[in-house]
């Protein structure tokens, strides 16, 4: 944690909406051991902005455009191992629960109770301890932290960082051809890790893919 003389704890927030990231850092700020030193509009954005500037905690929406919160949790966990990371989400899914901890984060919060939570979970992730929010402390959740703090194996993605690239751009509308040149691969490999996707998935097409994208939180509706 922050020695208590340097100073407010120092925060990236990223979210791709000005109203939430405004309302975020209205109640950070209003904190005298929390401060907001930088602002990013999505994923790839806050990864960039890590690199360069001297932050303690990372506080990061899901469902964001270019590189979902998620995509850039596992980006920071490897660039910044002692960073702590805190999921910001408007979905109560406790699949993407069990992947915020996979990507790194400690903790998960509710948009829709920020202002309750928020704080208590900024302050806990510093002091490394999880967070989870009122509601979610299920037997499988409980079962999962234990393993993973005894250091014990961990369930499987059901897809692959690839595949989970992909399924985001071709639920955005992004043809093969665009896909392939914004993650330098071919189309004819695009295709097959979208021919993958839908028999893990047991989906059929695109309009499938995208549902299945928005439930999971990956694109908002």
């Amino acid at each position: 944690m922050t020695p208590p003389d340097s100073g407010p704890a120092r925060i990236l927030l990223a979210d791709d909406h000005n109203l939430v990231r405004r309302g975020v850092r209205l109640i950070l700020d209003s904190e005298p051991d929390l401060s907001v030193v930088a602002e990013a509009a999505d994923g790839a954005e806050a990864v960039a902005l890590a690199r360069g500037t001297d932050i303690d905690l990372a506080v990061l929406d899901i469902a964001m455009p270019r590189q979902t919160g998620l995509q850039a949790a596992r980006e920071l966990a490897r660039l910044r191992p002692g960073l702590r990371i805190l999921m910001l989400t408007m979905y109560d899914n406790e699949q993407y629960f069990f992947e915020a901890l996979r990507a790194g984060a400690c903790g998960y919060v509710l948009k829709s109770v920020a202002d309750r939570d928020l704080v208590e979970a900024c302050r806990a992730a510093l002091r490394d301890e999880p967070f989870i929010y009122p509601g979610a402390e299920t037997t499988l959740i409980r079962t999962y932290l234990d393993r993973a703090r005894s250091g014990g194996p961990l369930p499987e993605r059901a897809i692959t960082e690839r595949e989970e690239e992909i399924l985001k751009l071709v639920a955005e509308g992004h043809s093969s051809k665009e896909i392939g040149d914004l993650l330098v691969i071919s189309p004819k490999t695009v295709e097959r890790h979208r021919a993958n996707l839908l028999q893990k998935l047991g989906l059929r097409d695109r309009l499938e893919l995208t549902r299945y994208a928005i439930r999971v939180g990956l694109i908002e509706p």
